[in-house]
């Protein structure tokens, strides 16, 4: 009996000491983080003047998942990147913020690529409807606060390369 007793607690003594050192590891992630892809370069010009207020790299969502899903699941974008969503339909669009983690400027344009509304600041995870209050073909979304910077205003207009 005291056989049996011993073997059984050196197993369970094994046994807590593999599953002590497998707690003690790091956990890796399986998902890959969503990085930037440049697929072309937008430029931002002032209406009145025709002048670049400024050039920026572009990522364009256009498929469904892409608009779905956007610049969600990403931790940052630089200040020289945007991402261009282009629809098939001009119609009013309404975006938010759910699973962004940074603040976002967007910015509505219609089909002419005239810029016609901006939401500025978006927060990061708000579930808040920003509307776009009239028809839109795009949708550019750029780091919050850049709009103001480049005093980019309702009537400038966007021309893009692929």
């Amino acid at each position: 009996m005291k056989k049996v007793l011993f073997t059984i607690a050196i197993i369970g003594s094994s046994l807590l000491f593999i599953n002590c050192k497998e707690e003690g590891k790091a956990t890796k992630s399986i998902t890959k983080e969503i990085t930037f892809t440049k697929e072309g370069e937008i430029k931002l010009l002032k209406a009145n003047t025709d002048s670049v207020i400024k050039t920026l790299d572009l990522e364009i969502a256009e498929t469904e998942y892409e608009t779905q899903t956007g610049l969600m699941y990403r931790h940052s974008m630089e200040d020289n990147q945007s991402m261009l969503f282009i629809f098939k339909k001009e119609q009013p669009r309404s975006f938010y913020m759910k699973n962004t983690e940074f603040s976002l400027d967007i910015i509505y344009i219609n089909s002419k690529k005239t810029i016609v509304s901006i939401q500025k600041n978006a927060k990061p995870f708000d579930k808040t409807s920003l509307p776009s209050t009239i028809p839109v073909l795009y949708v550019l979304e750029v780091n919050a606060g850049l709009s103001e910077k480049w005093g980019l205003e309702v009537g400038d207009y966007i021309e893009w390369t692929r």
